[in-house]
């Protein structure tokens, strides 16, 4: 892995970080903010500017990144809960495609695989693998 995946995946991980300490501190703006400015710029140094230009600029991901774009806007502004709601529907709608990813690697962690294991939460998976989220 290269140094700019690595710094990429932990700006990336610091903005996830932040954001949850924005909602934690009652959506404290400046938090979310830096939250969100570090989650994008970590995406974009993991998988390049390119593909993250590619990624939000697709037509179908196009309700998300507007979603998400304006939300991020309603949080800059100041009113930091409806940025949220904007941004958390964004968020679904553009990486719906990757829950079946996301629900294998943490399948390989110890305490959270043997959960995913579970035949409830298996069978769901099962049912939901593949489908992207209806917009």
């Amino acid at each position: 892995m290269s140094d700019r995946k690595k710094i990429g995946l932990g700006l990336t991980g610091f903005g996830v970080f932040f954001s949850f300490l924005g909602i934690i501190f009652f959506f404290d703006k400046g938090l979310l903010a830096m939250g969100n400015i570090l989650f994008v710029s970590g995406v974009t140094l993991t998988i390049g500017l390119k593909s993250t230009m590619q990624f939000f600029m697709k037509r179908q991901n196009f309700k998300g990144t507007i979603s998400f774009l304006v939300g991020f806007f309603f949080v800059v502004i100041g009113w930091p809960i409806l940025g949220m709601i904007l941004e958390a529907y964004g968020f679904i709608v553009l990486f719906s495609g990757f829950w079946p990813t996301l629900a294998v690697f943490i399948q390989r962690i110890p305490i959270l695989g043997w959960l995913f294991q579970q035949p409830f939460i298996r069978s769901w998976l099962d049912r939901n693998q593949g489908k992207r989220v209806p917009v």
